[in-house]
């Protein structure tokens, strides 16, 4: 093979997306082996957990956010406009409320995430079925998500403001995403239900490049945009209800992975762009939480790094946008 094949080759969007893979493989194993001592049998089981809690979520969001984006054929929003993390801190706060932080704490841990997923499934849903209607619009539906979420919020605040002190204390650790303390029984239930929503996202990417060109066009191409784009979402909601229940919200965390990959491959071409941000996320998130347990002494909380740097993301899009 000559030179100019070999790097032909290299700028193709599957060798790119091959690489990648690779760089998520590497990550997993620093993330298993690096500073192995004690009980290995525990340290191994208990790293097991965390890792396989760590793929679930970042695919669940990346291919969310992917959907998601292609169906509001906007590439700066993320699910969790809808108001879902907003109800999913506003239900963890009612129940510090209303149960105190030792009633809290005693739950079961599946009726908490049944409870959790419901509450984000339910809320989807009423706002994504109106659009199986003839008369409906996408923006109006944003704008509602985004109102009820600020309600949510105003209502998380009222409530914070009533809590005593020391179960407020016990709120803030269940309001960041942490994979610290991962159910084994919760974590393949979440699992289940990622790799059902991407099996059918996987199968539905030659449609999802229609719906990219707009609504009129995938109408005129014979998608039945009103039906596709509501089931898509549905989808897109039990994914995030999914992960979000599972271990906390990462609001910005599918920007970040998903604006990466698309800069990565170069190609918004779904049968690329799904499994690219997918492992984008991977690399992302196991590869931060390695840093942080090895490099930095455990030492601050990985959800939040995320959200710092997906912010800075969303800021440096809206820039870029804003100079074409």
């Amino acid at each position: 093979m000559t030179e100019t094949a070999v790097q032909r080759d290299m700028v193709r969007p599957d060798f790119r997306v091959a690489i990648m893979a690779a760089a998520a493989l590497l990550a997993c194993l620093a993330y298993m082996t690096i500073g192995l001592r004690g009980n290995l049998a525990f340290v191994l089981e208990l790293r097991s957990v965390r890792l396989a809690a760590m793929v679930v979520v970042g695919v669940a969001v990346a291919v969310s956010t992917v959907v998601f984006q292609t169906v509001c054929a906007n590439r700066i929003i993320t699910p969790s406009i809808m108001g879902l993390d907003a109800l999913y801190i506003f239900c963890q706060t009612a129940l510090v409320f209303t149960l105190s932080g030792f009633g809290f704490a005693g739950i079961d841990p599946r009726l908490h995430f049944l409870g959790n997923f419901m509450a984000m499934t339910c809320l989807a849903l009423v706002l994504f079925l109106p659009m199986l209607r003839r008369q409906f619009d996408l923006t109006l539906m944003l704008l509602t998500g985004v109102v009820l979420s600020v309600l949510f919020r105003s209502l998380t605040t009222l409530l914070a403001r009533l809590i005593d002190p020391n179960d407020f204390a016990v709120l803030q650790g269940a309001v960041f995403a942490s994979f610290n303390a991962v159910e084994p029984e919760l974590l393949l239930l979440a699992a289940a239900i990622t790799v059902a929503g991407t099996f059918i996202a996987w199968r539905a990417r030659h449609v999802l490049d229609v719906l990219a060109l707009g609504s009129d066009t995938a109408i005129g191409l014979g998608v039945a945009w009103r039906v596709t784009a509501a089931g898509l979402l549905v989808l897109v909601a039990a994914l995030v209800s999914a992960s979000t229940a599972l271990v906390g919200p990462m609001a910005f965390l599918g920007l970040l992975v998903v604006s990466l990959a698309q800069r990565i491959v170069g190609t918004n071409r779904h049968a690329v762009l799904i499994p690219a941000a997918a492992l984008t996320a991977i690399i992302v998130l196991v590869g931060g939480q390695t840093v942080l347990q090895h490099a930095l002494g455990g030492e601050g909380s990985l959800g939040i790094v995320v959200e710092f740097a997906g912010g800075i993301v969303f800021l440096a899009i809206l820039f870029a946008s804003g100079r074409r």
